[in-house]
């Protein structure tokens, strides 16, 4: 028990809190309360009293303060040999340098006041954050500065706060918290922090100086906590790089919205609150996060018989969605509960900032509104940032520099100090950086987002609105222009990047009935890109937004002409051929107008391709053979040209001509190798792959099947993936993996469900997989084969590409029956599993094998995934059945 502690539970005692309550919240034993109550003062520090094992050494001591009072602990201890507590020695050194510079034995060059301020306690409980609290716990043992950053709300204070509480026993000399956010003038700075330290100044008509902080703390191994300094950065920045350059044992914890950017400085950024956290139970509670779970908390606070039920699960969850996981919104929604059920709640979320207006009166001013949250960050921004702020509201989905200089820019905010503006907004957590590969995006919460877009006029809006529309149309016209070219990944991968901007810039495009020119703009994205449900779009969304402008665009313009034939490809895609053959039908009248050679072809194209889906052979190869003529005749479209190719091969491979099929898929597949292009040469290699099912050549097909997975796994295209891995379901029907083809099936028959009939409706693709499947059905047995059907039916996209490629077993499915454990993991992966294996910890692995503690877990993670286990001890038990030679 040390003198906080002490403090503290004289303070719960004097509020009523009886005996067993202080233990409990404080982590102490009953015993030991009751001690507390005894004393009228704070205990001595038993470890520098009497009989200390710093007593032999205290001569020494003295000399060595003598000769030179500015000597530093570190040298001290090595000048006496100490091998003992450097704490201990530290409050001995302290104490004699005192008494050598009074006369007077002394513990503290700066005298305490009798309160020492106590930890701050919150009415409600806290919730969550159980990951970061270890965290933050692990790096104050690596680092003794750490700024907690997060936007405003986040929960930065109250973790701080109860990593005090949590952290007070590992720190012998307290805690302390000083709150800066009433604080306005930098000059006081010094003052609050003496204040909160409770020194009592020598000189009562002199200010403190930072030399009576650092005199107190010189030695100290204590806890030092400064709560909200964004507003006081570089106040505070110096305060704590003069404190961390003249003390040794001193840990500061920062909050703030900026980090402060000094040395040694730890940045801690902390994220929301999950909504779901991916585990599954039988209670209403299944599948929830933490933000659930403080939702369900503050609303029994407020409603005492609320609770999670399966009625209002998914309105909680939809609640906490909205508000994007923000500790401080979800508070304040909760406040609400009184007079609106959780479904009205959440129906009336679409404008947060208005309806969250009631807070704790009790708390600070800044934290009674999600309003007033905003407000504080937005007034700490420079007029330019100000307006970055709001503008780059109109992103969605997240946006990169180039981008925000292009859209956002203009005589108040030029392009070139786009850059620094961004890097400010960062810097004040308004806008969070994200990095994949090579690329940076920079993302707002959706309430930040809000209240920016809220800052702009109606003719601001407008112009930005209509400039980021302008964006996303040269996006995706570009990206199309370009499709069958080396440029083809980047681009596909900038459209599944901006899937939520394009999304954003159509919606706003039809949402003014009287503005042709930017109804025009959405047309011409959604009919030049007619591969879009390749990129991030599904099926049927692409479906979606062609009906929706088609119903806006009703000239019989080329644009129309186009948009209808992609209309009728992605009907047909889905099995829909009665609404393909109406869509097609018009686009044909209106080319007879429109006179678009190109939407001529691509008509013929399709419509020959729903006729093969049909059944319909003949009709189907007079519609393609005519469609290739007329792409010959204008060569300026090659990727329209090769996908009719692709058709055309399979149709082949039904009519059992798979030589002629085979040159159609080959030639496809030289021209794609030859300039760079990727996601038709996918379909070239399957095309390949199915030539050599036709052929009996199942190996073959497996080979094929796989690189074809492998050409498309950076594009979004769920049709041609779901077809391949048909196709590898046959193959390993024949070749005699009959679970892997059973896997392989029920992943397929999963995926075709998510976008429309299985095999396009097709019944001679059906009556194929029928036979395949009928031979896999044989080879395993019904209950084996449902057991394997339904372990692929819930793969994810990624997870069956691992399984086909053999990178991985799908998380959380055992290793397939006689698979040694050794078969599935790399050398250095066996070698670390034989050591788990043997009981040893991480670092006992890192230890003997010279490898950090961090890549030792990265090891231990990818082994449990590719076991299909998630407890270590399973990995023992799974060596121990490879050795005695049975399955794991």
């Amino acid at each position: 028990m040390n003198a906080d502690e002490w403090d503290e539970i004289r303070r719960l005692h004097r509020q009523g809190s009886p005996i067993k309550h202080i233990a409990v919240q404080l982590g102490m034993s009953r015993n030991t309360v009751r001690r507390a109550l005894t004393l009228d003062q704070p205990p001595a520090d038993h470890r520098s009293r009497r009989g200390s094992v710093v007593d032999p050494v205290d001569s020494a001591i003295r000399e060595l303060i003598a000769d030179n009072p500015d000597i530093a602990i570190a040298e001290i201890a090595r000048r006496i040999q100490w091998t003992k507590s450097r704490t201990t020695l530290a409050r001995r050194v302290t104490s004699i340098r005192g008494e050598l510079s009074t006369g007077e034995p002394h513990d503290n060059p700066v005298d305490t006041v009798s309160a020492v301020p106590s930890i701050p306690v919150y009415g409600t409980s806290f919730v969550g954050r159980r990951t970061e609290l270890l965290e933050l716990r692990r790096l104050l043992g690596d680092h003794r500065l750490v700024t907690i950053t997060g936007p405003g709300g986040m929960g930065k204070t109250r973790l701080a706060i109860h990593a005090a509480g949590e952290y007070r026993r590992a720190f012998p000399d307290g805690v302390r918290v000083i709150e800066l956010a009433a604080l306005r003038s930098p000059d006081l700075l010094t003052q609050t922090v003496v204040d909160g330290l409770a020194l009592a100044n020598r000189d009562m008509h002199a200010s403190p100086t930072e030399n009576t902080i650092i005199e107190y703390l010189r030695t100290r191994r204590m806890l030092l906590i400064l709560d909200n300094c964004e507003h006081l950065l570089d106040e505070c920045a110096q305060l704590v790089s003069v404190l961390l350059r003249s003390t040794t044992e001193l840990r500061i914890i920062t909050t703030s919205r900026e980090i402060l950017s000094v040395p040694d400085e730890f940045v801690f950024p902390l994220s929301p609150l999950p909504t779901v956290n991916g585990t599954e139970s039988p209670s209403p509670a299944r599948g929830t996060g933490s933000a659930v779970e403080l939702f369900v908390n503050r609303a029994a606070a407020v409603l005492s018989k609320f609770e999670l039920t399966e009625e209002n699960r998914d309105a909680v969850m939809r609640v906490c969605d909205r508000l994007d996981g923000l500790p401080l919104a979800i508070e304040l929604a909760c406040a609400r509960l009184p007079v609106l059920s959780v479904h009205e709640l959440a129906d009336r979320l679409d404008h947060r900032l208005n309806l969250l207006t009631t807070g704790n009166r009790t708390g600070p001013q800044r934290h009674r509104s999600l309003q007033a949250t905003m407000d504080w960050s937005y007034e700490l921004c420079t007029r330019e940032q100000q307006l970055l702020w709001s503008r780059v509201s109109v992103f969605a989905g997240g946006f990169d520099l180039g981008t925000a200089e292009e859209v956002c820019s203009d005589a108040d905010v030029p392009a070139d100090t786009v850059l620094d503006g961004i890097s400010a907004l960062v810097g004040k957590s308004i806008v969070h950086r994200e990095e994949g590969g090579t690329h940076v995006r920079f993302r707002m919460l959706e309430s930040i987002r809000e209240y920016g877009n809220s800052k702009l006029t109606a003719m601001e809006m407008d112009t930005l609105t209509l400039r980021h529309l302008r964006w996303c149309t040269r996006l995706v016209t570009t990206t199309a222009d370009n499709w069958f070219s080396a440029d083809q990944r980047a681009g596909s991968e900038k459209l599944r990047r901006n899937h939520a901007n394009i999304r954003s810039a159509l919606h706003a495009a039809l949402l003014d009935s009287s503005n042709d020119e930017e109804v025009q703009m959405a047309a011409d994205m959604v009919s030049r890109a007619w591969f879009l449900w390749s990129c991030g779009f599904s099926v049927r969304e692409h479906r979606m937004w062609l009906n929706r402008i088609l119903e806006r665009e009703t000239a019989p313009t080329a644009t129309r002409g186009r948009m209808l034939v992609n209309l009728g490809l992605v009907q047909t895609l889905q099995g829909d051929r009665e609404s393909a053959e109406s869509a097609l039908t018009e686009a044909g009248a209106v080319n007879l107008t429109a006179e678009d050679a190109i939407t001529g072809a691509f008509t013929a194209d399709v419509m020959g391709l729903k006729a093969f889906f049909a059944g319909d052979f003949g009709e189907a190869e007079s519609r393609l053979t005519a469609s290739l003529e007329m792409y010959d005749a204008t060569p300026d479209r090659e990727d329209l040209a090769h996908t009719l190719r692709i058709h055309l091969g399979m149709l082949y491979c039904f009519t059992d001509e798979t030589a002629r099929a085979a040159d159609l898929f080959e030639t496809v597949n030289q021209r794609a190798i030859a300039v760079g292009e990727s996601w038709l040469r996918s379909y070239a290699v399957y095309g390949l792959g199915l030539v050599a099912l036709m052929n009996a050549d199942f190996e073959a097909a497996l080979r094929l099947g796989s690189d074809s997975l492998r050409l498309r796994r950076d594009f979004d295209d769920v049709v041609g993936t779901t077809l391949v891995t048909d196709l590898l379901g046959w193959a390993e029907a024949e070749a005699g993996s009959a679970e892997r083809s059973a896997v392989l099936l029920g992943a397929a028959s999963s995926m075709w469900e998510s976008f429309g009939m299985q095999l396009y409706g097709s019944s001679h693709w059906i009556e194929q997989r029928a036979r395949f499947e009928k031979q896999a059905r044989k080879d395993l047995g019904e209950d084996r084969f449902e057991e394997c059907h339904t372990r692929g039916a819930a793969m994810s996209v990624s997870e069956i590409t691992g399984f086909v490629l053999g990178e991985s077993v799908p998380s959380g499915d055992p290793a397939q029956p006689g698979t040694r454990p050794d078969d599935l993991l790399s050398p250095r992966e066996q070698e670390v599993a034989a050591h788990v294996a043997a009981g040893m910890t991480n670092k006992e692995i890192a230890a003997k094998l010279v490898l950090s503690p961090r890549t030792v877990e990265g090891h231990v993670e990818h082994i449990l995934e590719k076991l299909g286990m998630s407890r270590r001890h399973e990995i023992a038990a799974a060596f121990a059945h490879a050795e005695r030679g049975t399955p794991g």
